[in-house]
């Protein structure tokens, strides 16, 4: 299962929304997510437990210190399928391709 992190500036709202939207985009691809939420202070603690794929605002994106192993996905407009899922699904296909069915 992969792990996927949700990030923005306040972990409000617009990380859960993102979420919500990534996990459905997920869902209807049968790739087998866990997907969490944070604000970008948090962000750090919770990729050290072993986030797969981080997701943020691209001017968030480089304030996220993600190890190699991390994919950081820096998008224009989070809430934008069209950028976000061709992105998401590029990097399942490279690095879990055991999570496609």
């Amino acid at each position: 299962m992969i792990k996927v992190l949700a990030v923005c500036g306040n972990g409000m709202g617009t990380s859960l929304v993102i979420k919500m939207k990534v996990k459905k985009f997920l869902d209807a691809n049968n790739i087998k997510a866990e997907m969490m939420s944070c604000a970008l202070a948090e962000a750090k603690g919770y990729i050290s437990q072993g986030i797969d794929i981080v997701l943020c605002s691209h001017n968030l994106a480089k304030n996220v210190d993600a190890p190699e192993r991390t994919t950081l996905l820096g998008l224009k407009n989070l809430m934008d399928e069209k950028e976000f899922g061709p992105l998401i699904l590029e990097t399942v296909k490279a690095r879990f391709p055991d999570e496609l069915s």
